[in-house]
C-alpha cells in the first residue's frame, strides 16, 4: 500500500508539471529569446547499432527583453532526452513532440525547461544534458508533401550506419539541441526564414566537440607494406596483410586543414575499440556541424584532400586531376591556397552534395571533367580564403589577400560561386556562363518575393536583410554571386583582382573601426568610380531586383539609310543597375550603357545605319525579377511605338 501510495503521488506531482509546463508552451514560451552561445559536447557514435548518444554542456543567454524562466531545447525527434541539469541540480522538463521541418523526420523532441530562477536579459545560464537515440535514414518532411520516396532519400540522405556514416546538423538533422520556431516545407520560404535568423543568431557562438565512434578491431589494423621485406628463418617472405583501410572521423570544423589525431581506447580482447576526434567551431558562423565517419582512403591535391571507397580511386583522381587544372584559374584571383578543404563520398550514387564549413558532402561517379573544374573552382576559393596566420612574403612575391579572420560570409560564398561563373565563361563562353548564372538568378528571385511579402507586413524594407548581416542562404550564396559578377562588368576584371590583392578580412570586420564600407572604397579606389548607389542599392540595403522595359519607341530616317531612334527605357523595380540597351537593324546593332536607378527612367538617342526592327534592354548580365518585357519590336518606322 505504501508503495502504490508513493507511485500515485509521483504520478500526481508529474501531472501537475505536465499541466503547467503545457501552460507555459502554449501561453508564454519565447523560443527566440536565449541564443545558445557555447556548446561542448562529447558525442559517442555507435555505426553498427545507428545509435548516437550526447552528453555535455550549453550555455544559454537571455538576449530577449525580458527575463526569462523557461527554456526551450529541441532535439530530432528520433532522439530521447535522458537528463538536463543546472550545475549538480536536476531541473524540471517536459519533452513533448513539435511539428518542425527543421529535421528530417518533420517533428522535434522538444524539452520545456523550468530554471531554477529567472535569468535576466543579458544574463547566462548553463544546462548539462544528456541524450541519445537513433539516426537512421528519414525523409519523413520530404513524402508528406508528396516527395516520392525513391527522390526524398537522395535529398534527406543522413543516417549513422555501416560501414558509412554522413550526418548533417540543423536543417537536416537536430543532432544538438537547437531552439527555433517550426519552420515547414509546405509553407513557401518558412523553413528557410527561421534556419536564417537562428543562424544569424547563432553566428558568433562557440562550439567544440568530442566527437568518438566504436569500430571493429579489424577495421582499424592497417597493412604495413616494409614487413614484406622482412625475411623468415627458412629464407621466405612475410606476406603483408590485407585488410582494409582504418575508418575515419570527420568533422567540416571551421579550423580548416586541422583535423585533430583521433585515440584508439579499449582492452586488448575487445572486437571493438573506441576511437576520437576532436573538433572545433569558432565561431559558428553559418555552418551547419556535420560528422562523417567511414573507411575511406584519400588523396590529396591543390587545396583538397579526398575521402574515398577504395572501389573509386579513379573516381578520385579526377577530382584531384580537376582541382590541379583550376589552381592557378584561382589563384590568378584570391591568391595562394592556405587551407585544405575536404572532399568526402557519398555512398549514395545519386545523393544530392552538401557543402558546409570545410567539407564537401557528394558522391564521385559524375567524372565529366566540366561539371568536376566547376565544382574544384568552389572548393579552392574555400581554400584559399581559409583563416591563416601572420606569415612572411615570399621575396618579391605579388601582394595577396590576408585572411587571417574569415571574411563575411557574402564576400566568401558569393566569390565561391562568382568565380565559378568566370571559369564557365572560360570553359565555353559568355552565353554559357551567363546560363549559369541564371540558375542563381531563379533561385534569387524566390527569396526576394519572400522577403519583399515579409516587407510589405512589417511595413518596411527588411533591412536585416543587408549582404553584411543576412544568414539567409539564398541572399549568402547566389545575390553575393551577382553582386560581384556586376561589379566585374563595372569596373573590369583587372580592378577587381587588385581589389582582392589587398583586401584584409581583419580590417573589413573589426568591430572596432566599424567600417561597413571597407569593401566599397577598396573597388572606388581601384576603379576610380563612385560606386555607392550600387552598394547602397545591392549590399546595405535590400531594396529587391530591378525590372527592366522598354517603354516607348519612336524612330525615324535621317540621310538613308541612318535612322535615329529615340528609347525610354524604365526600371519598374527597386534596385539600381547598369545595363546595355541594344537596338538592332538589317545590318547589326548598336549598343549603349545606362544606369537606370529604381524606379527610374532614361530616354536614348540612337543611331544606326539601318531601320531598327527590335530594342532589347538587359543582357541577362542583372539578375532581373521578370526577363519577359525587356524586347521591343519596332514594326513600322516612323511611328512611335
Amino acid at each position: 500500500m505504501y508503495l502504490r501510495s508513493c507511485f500515485m503521488a509521483e504520478q500526481l506531482a508529474t501531472l501537475v508539471v505536465l499541466i503547467a509546463m503545457s501552460s507555459v508552451s502554449a501561453f508564454a514560451l519565447d523560443r527566440n529569446a536565449f541564443t545558445f552561445t557555447q556548446y561542448n559536447l562529447q558525442v559517442q557514435i555507435e555505426p553498427q547499432q545507428e545509435r548516437i548518444s550526447v552528453r555535455g554542456t550549453i550555455v544559454l543567454r537571455n538576449d530577449s527583453g525580458a527575463a526569462q524562466k523557461n527554456a526551450a531545447l529541441q532535439i530530432s525527434s528520433s532522439l530521447t532526452w535522458r537528463s538536463i541539469r543546472v550545475g549538480e541540480q536536476a531541473v524540471q522538463f517536459v519533452s513533448q513532440p513539435y511539428t518542425s521541418d527543421i529535421d528530417h523526420t518533420g517533428e522535434l523532441s522538444e524539452a520545456i525547461v523550468t530554471l531554477p530562477k529567472e535569468v535576466a536579459p543579458g544574463g547566462t545560464v548553463e544546462l548539462t544534458v544528456g541524450y541519445e537515440g537513433v539516426i537512421a535514414l528519414d525523409a519523413t518532411r520530404l513524402t508528406r508533401i508528396g516527395v516520392p520516396q525513391a527522390t526524398a532519400i537522395h535529398s534527406d540522405w543522413d543516417a549513422i550506419g555501416k560501414p558509412f556514416t554522413a550526418v548533417r546538423g540543423v536543417g537536416y538533422v537536430t543532432w544538438y539541441p537547437v531552439a527555433i520556431d517550426a519552420g515547414n516545407l509546405s509553407e513557401g520560404n518558412s523553413l528557410f526564414e527561421v534556419l536564417g535568423g537562428w543562424k544569424a543568431r547563432s553566428a558568433l557562438s562557440k562550439m567544440q566537440v568530442s566527437l568518438c565512434a566504436d569500430m571493429p578491431r579489424a577495421d582499424l589494423v592497417q597493412s604495413e607494406v616494409a614487413k614484406s621485406d622482412v625475411g623468415k628463418a627458412d629464407g621466405s617472405k612475410v606476406e603483408p596483410k590485407k585488410e582494409g583501410p582504418a575508418s575515419t572521423l570527420l568533422m567540416n570544423d571551421v579550423r580548416r586543414g586541422d583535423f585533430h589525431a583521433g585515440s584508439v581506447g579499449g582492452a586488448a580482447n575487445d572486437p571493438n575499440v573506441n576511437m576520437c576526434g576532436y573538433f572545433s567551431f569558432e565561431p559558428l558562423g553559418l555552418t551547419a556541424p556535420a560528422f562523417a565517419i567511414g573507411p575511406y582512403q584519400t588523396m590529396i591535391g591543390p587545396g583538397i584532400q579526398v575521402y574515398f571507397s577504395p572501389a573509386h580511386k579513379t573516381n578520385a583522381e579526377a577530382f584531384v586531376q580537376a582541382a590541379q587544372k583550376v589552381a592557378p584559374f584561382v589563384t590568378e584571383w584570391v591568391g595562394a591556397l592556405h587551407g585544405t578543404e575536404s572532399v568526402v563520398e557519398l555512398d549514395d550514387p545519386g545523393a544530392a552534395p552538401f557543402e558546409s564549413g570545410s567539407m564537401l558532402l557528394t558522391p564521385l561517379h559524375d567524372t565529366d571533367p566540366k561539371f568536376v573544374q566547376l565544382a574544384m573552382v568552389h572548393e579552392l576559393v574555400h581554400a584559399a580564403l581559409a583563416p591563416m596566420g601572420p606569415a612572411l612574403p615570399s621575396p618579391g612575391s605579388a601582394p595577396q589577400a590576408n585572411f587571417s579572420i574569415p571574411p563575411r560570409p557574402w564576400i566568401e560564398e558569393g566569390l565561391a560561386h562568382f568565380l565559378q561563373g568566370v571559369y564557365r565563361e572560360h570553359q565555353e563562353g559568355r552565353v554559357a556562363a551567363l546560363d549559369f548564372m541564371g540558375l542563381h538568378r531563379a533561385a534569387l528571385v524566390e527569396a526576394e518575393k519572400s522577403i519583399a511579402a515579409r516587407g510589405t507586413e512589417n511595413g518596411n524594407d527588411a533591412p536585416e536583410q543587408s549582404l553584411l548581416t543576412t544568414a539567409t542562404e539564398e541572399l549568402v550564396r547566389s545575390k553575393a554571386a551577382w553582386v560581384w559578377w556586376m561589379l566585374r562588368d563595372l569596373v573590369g576584371e583587372d580592378a577587381l583582382k587588385r581589389v582582392l590583392a589587398v583586401y584584409r578580412s581583419s580590417d573589413d570586420t573589426d568591430l572596432q573601426k566599424n567600417d561597413p564600407k571597407y569593401l566599397q572604397r577598396l573597388v572606388e579606389k581601384e576603379s576610380k568610380r563612385d560606386l555607392g548607389w550600387f552598394f547602397d542599392d545591392w549590399v546595405y540595403h535590400d531594396r529587391g531586383l530591378p525590372d527592366f522595359r522598354v517603354a516607348a519607341v519612336f524612330t525615324r530616317e535621317t540621310v538613308a539609310p541612318t535612322h535615329v531612334t529615340t528609347v525610354t527605357v524604365e526600371n519598374v523595380g527597386g534596385a539600381a543597375a547598369e545595363v546595355p540597351v541594344t537596338v538592332l537593324f538589317g545590318g547589326g546593332e548598336v549598343r549603349q550603357m545606362v544606369l537606370l536607378k529604381g524606379h527610374d527612367k532614361q530616354v536614348l538617342r540612337v543611331e544606326t545605319q539601318g531601320r531598327p526592327t527590335e530594342v532589347v534592354v538587359g543582357d541577362g548580365s542583372v539578375p532581373e525579377s521578370d526577363l519577359a518585357n525587356n524586347t521591343f519590336k519596332v514594326e513600322v518606322a516612323g511611328k512611335g511605338q
